[in-house]
């Protein structure tokens, strides 16, 4: 046991996250990185965030996050780590009956309670959603953009999930995929130098079957799969018009086949997912 213990790291408790946590909100609220760290958003940036307009894939993944929010009228809405607002904020705050934005950055939530001022339905905490701080619960729907990769432990996060929401209550997720082996690689190499690394856990295949098998996965989309590889289509001599023709195609099979082939889902970079409590 000594032996085990010694090759497999101790998975950090609720209070372990709590104290992370703490640094994750001093991070937020300073946006202080270091050079690896800033080198490694301004290539994601300049290089996945053009592919993912160009082919069209941000848009519609958006459109199906509404799709998938249906009629908010009658429900209480999260917005787990939501920051200053992230791009369907406004949208879930001015539609749904109740809506909580909550993230740890009282920086952010300062502003984004500004933006909503004028919807009496909608306020704006910051809080650890780990906390006993954070007393709200029977959401109808939590809408996590890019938030629950920020977890190491995941069956704490789960519970805390499922402890939150109503029955049949709905998790729509956007997060970040570690289970292509390029990518892996990559990030295998930067995560020594990375500043936030402490809050980065992109999902393996372990995390999205803890997923899977807690909740029902009602649909599902992988992105950034083939459609990655559009960075080295960009350095061939073809024309703006031949390259966005063939980034879409790509981005179309990635979407169609992650809906059905854990093969295909496993070689992408983001999942999006529609979850349900069971």
């Amino acid at each position: 046991m000594q032996i085990l213990s010694s090759i497999i790291p101790e998975m950090k408790t609720t209070k372990d996250i709590l104290e992370t946590n703490k640094k994750q909100k001093e991070f937020y609220n300073t946006k202080k990185k270091n050079w690896a760290t800033r080198l490694w958003s301004r290539l994601r940036e300049k290089t996945l965030k053009g592919i993912r307009q160009n082919s069209g894939m941000q848009q519609q993944y958006y459109e199906l996050h509404k799709k998938w929010f249906g009629d908010l009228s009658t429900k209480k809405v999260l917005d787990l780590g939501c920051y200053a607002g992230n791009t369907l904020s406004l949208y879930l705050a001015e539609n749904a009956q109740s809506y909580v934005g909550l993230d740890l950055s009282d920086v952010a939530i300062e502003k984004l309670n500004k933006r909503l001022d004028h919807l009496p339905n909608a306020k704006a905490i910051a809080a650890d959603f780990l906390s006993e701080e954070f007393q709200e619960t029977h959401f109808d729907l939590i809408y996590a953009y890019g938030v629950l990769h920020h977890f190491e432990n995941t069956t704490v996060l789960i519970e805390r999930l499922q402890e939150k929401l109503t029955a049949q209550g709905t998790i729509i997720s956007y997060d970040p995929l570690e289970t292509s082996l390029p990518i892996k690689m990559l990030r295998t190499l930067y995560r020594p130098f990375q500043s936030d690394a402490a809050w980065e856990w992109p999902f393996t295949k372990k995390t999205y079957h803890q997923f899977a098998k807690a909740f029902h996965i009602e649909e599902r989309r992988g992105i950034l799969g083939k459609s990655k590889w559009i960075v080295l289509i960009n350095l061939l001599p073809l024309s703006a018009a031949k390259k966005k023709q063939i980034a879409q195609k790509w981005h179309q099979q990635d979407w169609n086949e992650s809906a059905v082939s854990d093969k295909s889902l496993f070689k992408c970079m983001h999942v999006t997912m529609k979850m349900r409590k069971r």
